[in-house]
């Protein structure tokens, strides 16, 4: 399956500032650029640099005045989705140095909060199930609500509330997982069916030697999503990183099947 992103950025920047992005597509064995162009009003040469456990890359820009990014891409998506319902959960002690950091709290997922619920709650399942029971909870329990949080809410802020946006949604399962001892990242993703059309935040968890996608809104198919990058909460996945002030004017994501 090909899948055409096209995404433009428009701030106003009061005085000169250094901005982070992350909006590329990442190459990865199950998801190939066929091809992608980034051009960005930098008064600055662009710099490149590896992302969050080298999944994809972010580019450093200057900015100033009007900020314009342009991205558009075609990917190729050749993904074997495993149904995660039977999967087993490793013990903490067995995990690759590089997935335990999923297990402990970060900023946004205060999984340290959720563990007497989750034991109450779920503890009659395990591994995959588990994350399926997670997933339908959040599924009942919260609605999609556009501008319902902000860059402070966390996942405690959404449990009590019981709305928010993708990001929010990604937050509490994250969260919830960890309480459980199973690893789980964030994910920053184009996805075709995302509505309204948007950047996308979905979790991947680490069930059986390896990550497996999960869309806790349920808008996006696992054989759809194509990553940008990973991270412990929103704070790694960010598409724009601002280090100074900026105003929005325009900012549109369109995501389509070829």
């Amino acid at each position: 399956m090909r899948i055409e992103i096209d995404v433009v950025l428009d701030y106003d920047l009061p005085e000169p500032h250094d901005v982070l992005l992350q909006i590329e597509v990442a190459q990865m064995a199950d998801q190939r650029v066929v091809g992608d162009k980034l051009r960005v009003s930098s008064p600055e040469r662009l710099r490149p640099v590896e992302g969050n456990e080298a999944v994809g890359q972010r580019t450093w820009a200057a900015g100033v005045g009007q900020f314009h990014a342009h991205y558009g891409a075609i990917v190729e998506i050749n993904r074997f989705v495993v149904p995660i319902l039977p999967l087993r959960a490793a013990d903490p002690r067995d995990l690759p140095a590089l997935v335990v950091p999923y297990l402990l709290p970060s900023r946004y997922c205060e999984s340290d909060k959720f563990e007497a619920f989750v034991a109450d709650e779920f503890g009659g399942a395990t591994g995959g199930a588990k994350i399926i029971a997670m997933r339908d909870w959040i599924a009942g329990h919260l609605s999609y609500v556009s501008g319902a949080s902000n860059s402070d809410t966390t996942a405690s802020d959404t449990f009590v509330q019981r709305q928010g946006v993708c990001r929010d949604y990604a937050h509490l399962l994250a969260a919830l997982a960890r309480a459980a001892a199973i690893p789980a990242r964030l994910v920053s993703a184009y996805a075709p069916d995302v509505t309204p059309p948007d950047f996308h935040a979905v979790v991947e968890v680490w069930l059986e030697d390896a990550w497996h996608l999960v869309d806790a809104t349920d808008m996006a198919r696992a054989e759809d999503i194509v990553r940008i990058a990973v991270g412990r909460d929103a704070t790694d996945i960010a598409f724009m990183t601002v280090f100074g002030t900026a105003t929005f004017r325009n900012q549109s994501v369109r995501v389509s099947r070829m």
